[in-house]
């Protein structure tokens, strides 16, 4: 079937309602409701409604999407540092260093290593750098804008 893709403000919403606590089932049986006011007292200034709309047009897909994970369509480097923070807990500054072009030296497991790769749009390539970590299981890497081919009109 392949992995499901989601916009970046439905990646907002899955993972600002996630890191609040609510299970994937609880989530299921909120979306089932059409149930949407536990979140927004998460955050106010989502339109949930959009999730719902997502979830009713093809439910074992969305549940795909909260359980084998998405791809991201289109991510702005704002766009990721918000997803890296919201998802994984990594902060600008503290966990990588920021870039006009990226993030530098942040370091990942194997298993968030994975999910990077999976849901960054084509706009992003990961490269693993050299370290002097000591533990197999951590990877230190390289998030950078894509050298895209240029359209022409």
């Amino acid at each position: 079937m392949g992995i499901n893709k989601v916009t970046l403000m439905e990646a907002y919403m899955i993972e600002t309602i996630r890191s609040n606590g609510i299970s994937i089932q609880e989530l299921l049986t909120q979306l089932e409701q059409g149930n949407k006011r536990a979140w927004e007292s998460i955050n106010p200034n989502y339109n949930y409604d959009d999730l719902i709309v997502l979830y009713n047009q093809d439910k074992s897909a969305f549940k795909s999407i909260l359980t084998d994970g998405y791809k991201v369509k289109f991510i702005t480097i704002r766009g990721l540092q918000a997803l890296l923070e919201m998802k994984f807990k990594k902060t600008a500054g503290e966990d990588y260093i920021s870039t006009d072009k990226g993030m530098e030296h942040l370091t990942v497991t194997e298993k968030e290593l994975t999910m990077l790769n999976q849901l960054l749009s084509k706009n992003w390539t990961i490269e693993e750098l050299p370290t002097d970590i000591d533990n197999d299981q951590l990877k230190e890497i390289s998030i950078q804008l894509a050298n895209l081919p240029k359209v022409m009109n």
